[in-house]
Parts: C-alpha cells; structure tokens; sequence
C-alpha cells in the first residue's frame, strides 16, 4: 500500500524546497512523475503519504529523509507503525464533501470524528460485513448523545488519538451548534460515507454493497488502540490528557516508577512523534529540573525518538541533556557520562542541574552537588561554571557560597559568582 511513498521519498532524498505545506513543487512532481512512471496526481498523493508516514519530513525549508525511511528494511514494527500514523491521519485522505453540504457537514464531521472510534470498535467486534443502515444508526446515536449532553461515559472519550492537525482540518474554526434539532437522516448518512471514504482510503475499512468491514490492518489498528488504553487504565494519575509541560510538572512529585509509568501511558495515547516533539519543546523552557524529566519521558520512547533527539544536540539548552541520552541508547556498555561530555558540555549540565536542586530541593543538597562533582578541587569546578555561558551561572555559586559549611569552598563560590557578573558570562 505505501510501495509509491517508499519509492518517491527515496527518490526524494534531501530537497533544497517544497512549498508552505510541505507538498512538492510542481516542477518535483513532474520529476517524480518522469522518473518514477507515475502520474503528476499520483506522485503528490505518494508523497502526501510519506509526509503523514514520517518517510520523509520537512526541514528548513525543504525535505528529507525521515527516520522510518532508514528503518523501512529492517524494521517491521517501523513499517506497521508507519501505516498507524497514516491511519491515524485518515481525515486528511477523506474526500472534500460538496459544496452544499459543507456548512451543516464541518459541524456534523467534526463532531462525528469523536464517534469514529465507536464505529470501528464495533466493526471489530463483529468481525465481517456491517450494513450502512446499521452504521448509520450507530453513528446518530452517538451524535445524539453528544448534542444531549449524555455522552460523559467511557465512549465519549476518543481513544483514537488522531492528529490534532486532523482533526482541526474537519472542524476547522466551527463552533460546536447551538440548535438542538437532531441533524437530518441525509447529513448523517452523507458524514458516515465521509467516514468511511476516509478510512477505505488508508486501508483500514473495505467497502462492501451498502456495507463495510475492516480489513486485517484496521483489525490490527483497533488492537493497538485497545492496548494502548489498556496500558493507560493502568496508571493511577491519569495525565494522558496534559499537555508535555503539565505532564512533567506533575510528575515531579513522583517516584522513579510511578513517573515512569505515567510518562509510558501519556507516550502511547498520541503519535510518537508528536509526543517526542511535544517533550523536547518543554525541554527548552526556563526550568531545569523538567528538562531533566522530559529526557526520562524521552526514555520510554526509546529508539523511536533517536532522529528528535540527534537533532537537539545542536540546541545548546539541550545539547548535554540529547548526547547523554544518545550514549544509553548505544550498544556500548559501561559508557560514563565523562566519556560522553566534553569540560564545557559538563560544566553546563552541572550549573542547569544545580539550578533544578535551587528551584525545586533544599539548598542543603548544593553542598553535594558540589561535592559530588568537584574531585577535590572546587576552586576548578566553580571556574568552569562560570565560563559555561549559562544564565543561572551566577545565581547558583551565589546559593552554594551561602550554604557552604568550608569558609575557602564558600569565597570560592561567592567570587566566581562575581566574576560572572563582572565577566558578562
């Protein structure tokens, strides 16, 4: 099904430019065509599909090679989780309804991709043909319950965890009906063969004579989802729904298991690589001890977030954080932190660590802090703090030099937290 993705993102390689969306220019879609056999049309449909499958990703203005495409031989779970970001995305595959349908149909199709969910656990359930009629039923008795206001049980929520991109370009900027007329037979019968166009075009749902069933891969979807909310119901907290930033706050307070558990159940209910986006961005905040967080979270992702993380090495805030956490993820086994950060690198993270002791520990624990990293020689530790460049340099010598118990340790500190003011580190 994703042969033409394959084969155009490989032939793709590194673009210097493709337009605001993403697509291919005109001129590359013609190329592609030529050098591919393939139509113009059918060269743009295969590299929409490598977009949505991460083949391929946007960058800088142009595009290359994504880390499934790398992975693609080799790698069976990338090529099945491929196709589940696809799925995911089916709205976006979903033929534009026509004109006259469109100002009842957003309404109607934004509400109804809450439903999908429903309609597809019943299709597995059932497993084999299910009328139209009896879809369609099933589909406005969900919207029914939705407009009642009865909807707040375990079906309301969605545990399809479509891309928000998808979903806001069905619903685009509508605001939920403020009628309460049930909608006419013919908008819901129009929405669900929306529906199910959308779900056909990314193999999941194979259209029958007035009926549908799943295919062996919407099958597989389904079980995965399932899974997914299996794993989440496991968890007491519940942060599925936080956004990364609220995620980690909250796990702060938490031990090592519990945080680990809630970081696995908040990574599985979206697209890993929205998830991996979502920590890094949190990452780059002001306060260190979530960077720090966000890097175990990143640790359940596992090898899935190794292009993301590769490509924060370059963000200096991130940088110690991203080669660490690339060192674990290498085959070699006894590599120390040392080995893997230079003096500058280890300086910084001392500094970004102990600011996330000053902020949210007792000022107490800088005095070890201090003493675990000092080697005997604080004088030289503090020095390289202040030529690390980072801004809480000063703040944090100025902690330890108040809390030091050793006179000449505490000058120490409280003279390159001077210098740091003087030097304009």
């Amino acid at each position: 099904m994703l042969v033409d993705a394959v084969r155009i993102a490989r032939w793709a390689g590194e673009l210097e430019q493709v337009d605001k969306r993403g697509e291919l220019l005109p001129e590359d879609a013609r190329a592609a065509g030529r050098a591919l056999a393939m139509t113009v049309g059918a060269a743009a449909k295969a590299w929409g599909q490598a977009l949505l499958v991460g083949l391929v990703e946007p960058r800088d203005g142009g595009a290359a090679p994504g880390w499934r495409l790398h992975a693609w031989e080799h790698d069976d779970e990338a090529v099945v989780r491929g196709w589940s970001a696809l799925f995911d995305a089916w709205t976006l595959l979903a033929p534009v309804p026509p004109a006259a349908l469109r100002g009842v149909f957003a309404v109607l199709a934004g509400q109804a991709v809450d439903q999908a969910p429903q309609l597809l656990s019943f299709l597995h359930l059932v497993d084999g043909p299910v009328s139209d009629g009896e879809l369609m039923e099933l589909l406005r008795r969900g919207l029914d319950e939705r407009r009642m206001g009865a909807g707040t049980g375990l079906l309301s929520l969605s545990p399809v965890p479509h891309a928000a991109s998808a979903v806001s370009a069905v619903r685009g900027t509508c605001r939920e009906p403020q009628v309460d007329t049930p909608p006419a037979p013919s908008d819901v019968a129009a929405v669900l063969d929306w529906m199910l166009d959308g779900l056909a075009a990314v193999g999941a749902v194979i259209r029958l004579d007035e009926a549908a069933e799943l295919s062996p891969l919407g099958h597989w979807a389904v079980r995965a989802k399932l899974e997914e909310i299996c794993t989440v119901a496991q968890t007491a907290a519940g942060h599925i729904e936080q956004s990364a930033l609220e995620l980690l706050n909250a796990c702060a307070d938490y031990s090592p298991g519990p945080a680990r558990a809630e970081y696995r159940a908040w990574v599985a209910a979206r697209p890993v690589d929205r998830a991996v986006a979502e920590l890094l961005d949190a990452a780059q905040g002001d306060d260190a001890l979530v960077r720090g967080l966000a890097f175990e979270a990143l640790r359940v992702a596992g090898g899935t977030a190794e292009q993301a993380v590769r490509a924060a090495v370059d963000e200096p805030v991130l940088r110690p954080y991203a080669l660490l956490w690339l060192a674990e993820q290498s085959d070699e086994e006894g590599v120390s932190p040392a080995d893997v950060l230079g003096a500058e690198d280890a300086a910084w993270l001392w500094v970004d660590t102990a600011a996330a002791v000053l902020d949210h520990g007792e000022t107490g624990l800088l005095v070890g802090h201090v003493e675990g990293a000092s080697a005997g020689d604080p004088v030289r530790l503090f020095a390289r703090a202040r030529q690390s460049g980072h801004p809480r340099a000063a703040s944090v010598l100025t902690a330890v030099s108040g809390v030091h118990p050793d006179p000449a340790v505490a000058r120490a500190a409280r003279r390159s937290a001077f210098s740091v003011h003087n030097g304009g580190a």
